[in-house]
């Protein structure tokens, strides 16, 4: 299972990186997107892949039975989803308003200063 979602985020990676490098700001913010989720697959990961394991201790019992899950990486990855999905709202919204003034989402025509 680390094995595939190692496959997986490194996929979730380059394919953020080849939309980081092209010209449309469409295409840059889906990169962004992508890298966030490879990083929170990679924090999953690294917490420890653990099927059918909650870090709870029995009842009458005082230690674990087996090596539980982290809960501290799902902590971290379910506030990152949520700071992410702000942002990604946030960034859709200028995108717009970008495209509307513009009238392109093209990098290079935005640099110009010409009107």
């Amino acid at each position: 299972m680390t094995v595939l979602l190692a496959i997986v985020v490194g996929g979730l990676y380059a394919s953020g990186l080849f939309l980081l490098l092209r010209r449309s700001i469409v295409k840059l913010a889906f990169g962004l997107v992508l890298l966030g989720h490879g990083t929170n697959l990679l924090i999953l990961t690294a917490g420890g892949v653990v099927r059918g394991r909650p870090p709870l201790i029995p009842r009458g019992g005082e230690v674990f039975h087996a090596p539980p899950a982290d809960p501290m990486a799902q902590a971290l990855i379910l506030t990152a989803i949520v700071i992410s999905f702000a942002v990604v709202a946030f960034a859709v919204v200028l995108l717009h308003r970008v495209h509307r003034t513009m009238g392109s989402d093209d990098i290079d025509s935005l640099e110009s200063t010409d009107p």
